[in-house]
Protein backbone atom coordinates (compact mmCIF):
# COMPACT_ATOMS: atom_id res chain seq x y z
CA UNK A 1 0.00 0.00 0.00
CA UNK A 2 1.88 3.43 -0.95
CA UNK A 3 1.46 6.19 1.48
CA UNK A 4 3.53 8.73 -0.49
CA UNK A 5 0.87 11.28 0.02
CA UNK A 6 -1.95 11.41 2.52
CA UNK A 7 -4.38 14.02 2.72
CA UNK A 8 -6.47 15.35 5.65
CA UNK A 9 -9.73 15.57 5.24
CA UNK A 10 -12.54 16.95 7.98
CA UNK A 11 -14.72 13.91 8.66
CA UNK A 12 -18.09 16.38 8.95
CA UNK A 13 -17.57 17.83 5.45
CA UNK A 14 -19.22 16.09 2.76
CA UNK A 15 -18.30 18.85 -0.10
CA UNK A 16 -14.41 18.52 1.41
CA UNK A 17 -13.97 14.84 0.81
CA UNK A 18 -15.92 14.57 -2.46
CA UNK A 19 -13.27 16.81 -3.24
CA UNK A 20 -10.57 14.76 -2.38
CA UNK A 21 -11.42 11.84 -3.78
CA UNK A 22 -10.18 13.05 -6.91
CA UNK A 23 -6.96 14.60 -6.24
CA UNK A 24 -5.22 10.95 -6.60
CA UNK A 25 -3.60 11.14 -3.53
CA UNK A 26 -2.50 7.90 -1.86
CA UNK A 27 -4.77 7.74 1.11
CA UNK A 28 -7.31 9.98 2.35
CA UNK A 29 -7.26 10.78 6.38
CA UNK A 30 -10.95 11.45 7.22
CA UNK A 31 -10.55 13.75 10.28
CA UNK A 32 -12.56 13.23 13.57
CA UNK A 33 -9.94 14.91 15.98
CA UNK A 34 -9.01 18.36 15.58
CA UNK A 35 -11.14 19.13 12.40
CA UNK A 36 -14.68 18.40 14.48
CA UNK A 37 -15.64 20.40 17.37
CA UNK A 38 -16.84 18.34 20.28
CA UNK A 39 -20.57 19.17 19.36
CA UNK A 40 -20.39 17.89 16.24
CA UNK A 41 -17.99 14.36 16.40
CA UNK A 42 -21.30 12.04 17.23
CA UNK A 43 -22.65 13.64 13.44
CA UNK A 44 -19.07 12.85 11.84
CA UNK A 45 -19.02 9.38 13.38
CA UNK A 46 -22.36 9.06 11.77
CA UNK A 47 -21.26 10.35 8.23
CA UNK A 48 -18.21 9.11 8.72
CA UNK A 49 -20.14 4.93 8.57
CA UNK A 50 -21.96 6.06 5.63
CA UNK A 51 -18.77 7.23 3.44
CA UNK A 52 -16.93 4.31 4.35
CA UNK A 53 -19.59 1.93 3.61
CA UNK A 54 -19.93 3.28 -0.27
CA UNK A 55 -16.35 3.30 -0.50
CA UNK A 56 -16.17 -0.35 -0.42
CA UNK A 57 -14.85 -1.09 -3.61
CA UNK A 58 -12.47 -0.62 -6.32
CA UNK A 59 -10.43 3.23 -5.80
CA UNK A 60 -7.19 4.50 -6.11
CA UNK A 61 -6.75 5.42 -2.58
CA UNK A 62 -7.07 4.72 0.91
CA UNK A 63 -9.22 5.42 3.73
CA UNK A 64 -8.27 6.39 6.82
CA UNK A 65 -9.42 7.82 9.70
CA UNK A 66 -7.97 9.93 12.76
CA UNK A 67 -9.23 9.18 15.63
CA UNK A 68 -9.34 10.88 18.74
CA UNK A 69 -6.22 9.86 21.10
CA UNK A 70 -7.08 7.35 24.07
CA UNK A 71 -6.63 10.48 26.95
CA UNK A 72 -10.12 12.11 25.37
CA UNK A 73 -12.30 9.07 26.27
CA UNK A 74 -13.71 8.86 22.93
CA UNK A 75 -11.58 6.40 20.76
CA UNK A 76 -14.12 3.92 21.57
CA UNK A 77 -16.82 5.35 19.80
CA UNK A 78 -14.56 6.63 16.84
CA UNK A 79 -13.53 2.84 16.41
CA UNK A 80 -17.40 1.52 16.87
CA UNK A 81 -18.15 3.73 14.21
CA UNK A 82 -15.27 3.52 11.28
CA UNK A 83 -14.40 -0.66 11.76
CA UNK A 84 -15.97 -1.56 8.72
CA UNK A 85 -15.27 -3.12 5.57
CA UNK A 86 -13.36 -0.61 3.51
CA UNK A 87 -11.47 1.05 6.33
CA UNK A 88 -7.73 0.99 5.48
CA UNK A 89 -6.86 1.68 8.85
CA UNK A 90 -6.57 4.33 11.34
CA UNK A 91 -4.37 7.48 12.36
CA UNK A 92 -3.22 7.36 16.33
CA UNK A 93 -2.96 10.47 17.81
CA UNK A 94 -0.90 11.43 20.80
CA UNK A 95 0.02 8.43 21.55
CA UNK A 96 2.86 7.61 24.09
CA UNK A 97 4.52 4.38 23.11
CA UNK A 98 4.09 0.67 21.46
CA UNK A 99 1.97 0.08 24.65
CA UNK A 100 -0.84 2.77 23.39
CA UNK A 101 -0.91 0.51 19.75
CA UNK A 102 -1.23 -2.80 21.08
CA UNK A 103 -4.31 -0.89 23.30
CA UNK A 104 -5.89 0.14 20.28
CA UNK A 105 -5.29 -3.21 18.67
CA UNK A 106 -6.97 -4.95 21.56
CA UNK A 107 -9.86 -2.37 21.13
CA UNK A 108 -9.92 -3.15 17.75
CA UNK A 109 -10.12 -7.21 17.41
CA UNK A 110 -13.35 -8.01 18.61
CA UNK A 111 -15.03 -4.86 16.09
CA UNK A 112 -13.18 -6.62 13.13
CA UNK A 113 -14.89 -10.00 14.40
CA UNK A 114 -18.38 -7.98 14.59
CA UNK A 115 -17.85 -6.51 10.97
CA UNK A 116 -16.61 -9.97 9.22
CA UNK A 117 -13.33 -8.52 8.41
CA UNK A 118 -10.10 -10.81 9.22
CA UNK A 119 -8.32 -10.01 12.24
CA UNK A 120 -5.36 -7.50 11.17
CA UNK A 121 -6.97 -5.78 8.67
CA UNK A 122 -7.64 -2.27 10.34
CA UNK A 123 -3.88 -0.98 10.28
CA UNK A 124 -2.82 2.18 12.42
CA UNK A 125 -0.32 4.89 11.72
CA UNK A 126 1.23 6.51 14.85
CA UNK A 127 1.43 10.23 15.27
CA UNK A 128 4.79 9.24 17.68
CA UNK A 129 5.85 12.75 19.01
CA UNK A 130 2.85 14.46 20.12
CA UNK A 131 3.69 14.12 23.83
CA UNK A 132 6.60 14.40 26.62
CA UNK A 133 6.35 10.52 27.54
CA UNK A 134 6.59 9.92 23.52
CA UNK A 135 9.92 11.35 22.99
CA UNK A 136 11.27 8.68 25.44
CA UNK A 137 9.10 5.52 23.99
CA UNK A 138 10.15 5.88 20.65
CA UNK A 139 12.32 2.62 20.56
CA UNK A 140 8.89 0.68 22.09
CA UNK A 141 7.12 0.20 18.37
CA UNK A 142 10.23 -2.56 17.89
CA UNK A 143 9.89 -5.15 16.49
CA UNK A 144 6.66 -3.66 15.18
CA UNK A 145 3.06 -4.69 16.32
CA UNK A 146 1.61 -6.60 13.32
CA UNK A 147 -0.70 -3.98 12.97
CA UNK A 148 1.60 -1.21 12.25
CA UNK A 149 1.68 0.77 9.36
CA UNK A 150 3.76 3.86 9.56
CA UNK A 151 5.09 6.14 12.03
CA UNK A 152 4.62 10.38 11.51
CA UNK A 153 5.50 12.81 13.87
CA UNK A 154 3.77 16.32 14.88
CA UNK A 155 5.56 19.25 16.59
CA UNK A 156 1.98 21.65 17.21
CA UNK A 157 0.98 19.26 19.95
CA UNK A 158 4.24 19.24 21.65
CA UNK A 159 5.26 22.52 21.64
CA UNK A 160 2.16 23.06 23.39
CA UNK A 161 2.88 20.32 25.77
CA UNK A 162 6.82 22.06 26.66
CA UNK A 163 5.31 25.00 26.63
CA UNK A 164 6.99 26.70 23.31
CA UNK A 165 6.46 30.23 21.80
CA UNK A 166 7.40 29.10 18.41
CA UNK A 167 8.49 25.76 17.22
CA UNK A 168 10.03 27.41 13.76
CA UNK A 169 13.43 29.71 13.17
CA UNK A 170 12.77 32.79 11.32
CA UNK A 171 13.40 31.26 7.94
CA UNK A 172 10.94 28.24 8.53
CA UNK A 173 13.29 26.01 9.89
CA UNK A 174 12.31 23.77 12.85
CA UNK A 175 13.87 24.89 16.31
CA UNK A 176 16.49 22.58 17.93
CA UNK A 177 14.01 20.52 19.70
CA UNK A 178 11.88 19.76 16.64
CA UNK A 179 14.53 19.07 14.92
CA UNK A 180 15.00 15.78 17.34
CA UNK A 181 11.35 15.00 17.19
CA UNK A 182 11.79 14.49 13.69
CA UNK A 183 15.17 12.65 13.24
CA UNK A 184 14.02 10.30 16.60
CA UNK A 185 10.98 9.61 14.39
CA UNK A 186 12.59 8.41 11.28
CA UNK A 187 15.23 6.02 13.48
CA UNK A 188 12.37 4.85 15.20
CA UNK A 189 10.46 3.89 12.27
CA UNK A 190 13.97 2.33 10.84
CA UNK A 191 14.14 0.14 14.03
CA UNK A 192 10.57 -0.88 13.15
CA UNK A 193 11.11 -1.51 9.58
CA UNK A 194 7.74 0.71 8.64
CA UNK A 195 7.46 3.82 6.71
CA UNK A 196 8.15 6.80 7.93
CA UNK A 197 6.12 9.84 7.04
CA UNK A 198 6.84 13.28 7.43
CA UNK A 199 4.22 15.88 9.22
CA UNK A 200 2.52 19.08 7.67
CA UNK A 201 4.08 21.81 5.38
CA UNK A 202 1.66 24.30 6.83
CA UNK A 203 1.81 27.18 4.43
CA UNK A 204 -0.46 25.30 1.78
CA UNK A 205 0.28 28.49 -0.69
CA UNK A 206 3.80 27.83 -0.93
CA UNK A 207 4.54 24.78 -3.05
CA UNK A 208 7.63 25.83 -3.76
CA UNK A 209 8.53 25.89 -0.01
CA UNK A 210 6.69 22.72 0.00
CA UNK A 211 8.39 20.84 -2.61
CA UNK A 212 11.85 22.34 -1.41
CA UNK A 213 10.92 20.39 1.98
CA UNK A 214 9.52 17.32 0.23
CA UNK A 215 12.76 16.88 -1.17
CA UNK A 216 15.06 17.17 2.03
CA UNK A 217 12.62 14.47 3.57
CA UNK A 218 13.01 12.28 0.59
CA UNK A 219 16.56 12.95 0.94
CA UNK A 220 16.82 12.13 4.46
CA UNK A 221 15.04 8.85 4.59
CA UNK A 222 10.98 9.84 4.57
CA UNK A 223 8.58 7.61 2.41
CA UNK A 224 6.00 10.21 1.96
CA UNK A 225 4.42 13.51 3.49
CA UNK A 226 1.18 14.78 5.20
CA UNK A 227 -0.97 17.27 3.22
CA UNK A 228 -3.33 19.47 4.95
CA UNK A 229 -4.95 20.79 1.24
CA UNK A 230 -5.58 19.08 -2.00
CA UNK A 231 -3.34 21.37 -3.59
CA UNK A 232 -0.68 20.05 -1.98
CA UNK A 233 -1.13 16.38 -2.88
CA UNK A 234 0.44 16.34 -6.50
CA UNK A 235 3.34 18.24 -4.93
CA UNK A 236 4.32 15.54 -2.59
CA UNK A 237 3.95 13.04 -5.34
CA UNK A 238 6.15 14.84 -8.02
CA UNK A 239 8.84 15.87 -5.15
CA UNK A 240 8.96 11.83 -3.58
CA UNK A 241 8.91 10.39 -7.33
CA UNK A 242 12.58 8.57 -8.45
CA UNK A 243 13.91 10.37 -11.15
CA UNK A 244 14.54 8.35 -14.46
CA UNK A 245 18.22 8.22 -13.43
CA UNK A 246 17.21 7.73 -10.20
CA UNK A 247 15.63 4.11 -11.39
CA UNK A 248 18.35 3.46 -13.78
CA UNK A 249 20.79 3.51 -11.38
CA UNK A 250 18.92 1.69 -8.97
CA UNK A 251 18.16 -1.38 -12.20
CA UNK A 252 22.03 -1.43 -12.71
CA UNK A 253 22.96 -1.88 -8.80
CA UNK A 254 20.16 -4.53 -8.12
CA UNK A 255 21.15 -6.79 -11.59
CA UNK A 256 24.99 -5.94 -10.97
CA UNK A 257 24.57 -7.91 -7.37
CA UNK A 258 21.92 -10.61 -9.13
CA UNK A 259 24.88 -11.13 -11.60
CA UNK A 260 27.67 -11.48 -8.91
CA UNK A 261 25.83 -12.75 -6.01
CA UNK A 262 29.28 -13.76 -3.70
CA UNK A 263 30.34 -10.25 -3.91
CA UNK A 264 29.71 -7.83 -1.19
CA UNK A 265 31.19 -4.43 -3.38
CA UNK A 266 30.84 -3.71 -7.13
CA UNK A 267 32.23 -1.23 -8.97
CA UNK A 268 29.73 1.17 -10.80
CA UNK A 269 30.67 4.03 -13.22
CA UNK A 270 34.11 4.39 -11.16
CA UNK A 271 32.45 4.11 -7.55
CA UNK A 272 32.09 1.33 -5.23
CA UNK A 273 28.70 0.23 -4.25
CA UNK A 274 28.02 -2.57 -1.35
CA UNK A 275 25.35 -3.64 0.46
CA UNK A 276 23.69 -0.87 1.93
CA UNK A 277 23.67 1.05 -1.93
CA UNK A 278 21.71 -2.39 -3.14
CA UNK A 279 19.13 -2.15 -0.10
CA UNK A 280 18.59 1.65 -1.11
CA UNK A 281 17.96 0.67 -4.76
CA UNK A 282 15.66 -1.76 -3.43
CA UNK A 283 13.59 0.79 -2.05
CA UNK A 284 13.68 3.01 -4.90
CA UNK A 285 12.20 0.39 -6.77
CA UNK A 286 9.90 -1.01 -4.40
CA UNK A 287 8.40 2.95 -4.53
CA UNK A 288 7.43 2.72 -8.38
CA UNK A 289 6.21 -1.15 -8.00
CA UNK A 290 9.41 -2.94 -9.54
CA UNK A 291 11.09 -6.05 -7.20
Amino acid sequence: MRLTALLFVPADSDKKFEKAKSVSADGLILDLEDSVAPAGKAAARDMLSGWIDAANGPRDWSFWVRVNPLDSGLTAQDLAAVVRPGLAGIVLPKANGGHDLARVSEMIDPLEDAAGMPRGSVGIIVVATETAAAMFNLGSYAPAHPRLAALTWGAEDLAAVVGATANKEADGEWTRPYQLARSLCLFAAANAEVPAIDTLHADFRDPEGLEAACRVSRRDGFSGRLAIHPDQVAVIKRAFAPSEADLALARRIVAAFAENPGLGTIGIDGKMVDIPHLKQARRVLASVGEG
